[in-house]
């Protein structure tokens, strides 16, 4: 990567990692793709705020007229909240767009690759991407989000709320543990379903302990092992869905997704919007309240290691 061309880190950011202090990167696409303007600005807000006073530096990561920028001003996350022409980048989009001069929200994959790179060791998301649910009579191929085989190859630990409750768990925990990528449970004993804190799926390893849980950590990266740590916080107790209601959303958004002809990297967020329809909006709130908890956690680790 060569720093001057494609490269751009905030001074703050750029002082932090030298001195060795606590960061926390933090995706843009939940900013440009995830949340309607103006709530995606008050969250942005939100999850910087949430890192600082856990004791860490904020690096929201993005693509930025064909350059990477870690750490974002205000003039680039309104645009970012507010442009549409901002596009949706994954690891395999970061060349193309920065040679075409866009601006992009990374998602988990790019926040993730580009973080490591450049040293920063706690990444903190909603929730990542994974194996999406066949349509019924669905006969094309599986449709599986590159995040999987970022966090498979990539060092960094990622506090989440799990796989979006879209998804195909069972399917997407498979194939985390076929991928190798480690994960421990904090606060929790099940692999938590984004929305819902149970989605049946146990866990091997977890903990209720923050000095165990940054135990883990440390010794995950120390290991130089060559992929993620998962770190799974589920969403606050206080905002949760039930299984039960969010399973029946999830099936009702999903036919209305089939009926309408929705397709490929469209499928998640109609079926987000979709959720939040039929909850009255239960759904947004669960998914503003995790990822600024998450930010909380992975902040706290950060200033632990």
């Amino acid at each position: 990567m060569n720093p001057e061309r494609h490269l751009f880190i905030a001074p703050e950011i750029a002082a932090a990692l030298e001195r060795k202090a606590p960061v926390v990167a933090l995706e843009s696409s939940i900013i440009a793709h995830g949340f309607p303007h103006p709530d995606n600005l008050d969250l942005a807000g939100a999850l910087t705020t949430a890192v600082r006073q856990a004791g860490a530096t904020p690096a929201m990561i993005a693509i930025v007229a064909g350059r990477i920028h870690v750490g974002l001003n205000e003039k680039d996350v309104l645009h970012l909240a507010s442009a549409r022409d901002v596009a949706k980048c994954s690891t395999r989009d970061i060349a193309p767009l920065i040679a075409a001069g866009r601006t992009a929200g990374t998602t988990v994959a790019a926040t993730a690759h580009i973080a490591a790179r450049i040293g920063i060791r706690l990444f903190a998301t909603g929730g990542i991407g994974g194996v999406h649910r066949h349509f019924e009579g669905d006969q094309g191929p599986p449709d599986v989000s590159a995040d999987l085989l970022e966090l498979s190859r990539t060092p960094i630990a990622v506090v989440t709320s799990g796989a979006k409750s879209i998804l195909d768990l069972p399917a997407t925990l498979e194939m985390l543990e076929t991928y190798g990528v480690g994960m421990i449970g904090f606060g929790t004993r099940e692999f938590p379903a984004f929305h819902t804190p149970s989605s049946g799926l146990p866990l091997a390893f977890s903990t209720d302990d923050p000095a165990q849980l940054a135990s883990v950590v440390r010794t995950h990266l120390d290991l130089g092992l060559p992929g993620a740590l998962l770190v799974c916080n589920p969403p606050p107790a206080e905002l949760a869905l039930s299984r039960a209601d969010l399973e029946g959303w999830i099936v009702a958004a999903m036919a209305e997704a089939h009926a309408a002809g929705i397709s490929g990297g469209a499928v998640t967020p109609y079926l987000l919007g979709a959720l939040s329809r039929l909850s009255k909006g239960a759904s947004v709130r669960v998914n503003r309240g995790l990822a600024i908890a998450n930010a909380e956690v992975a902040a706290r680790i950060a200033a632990d290691l």
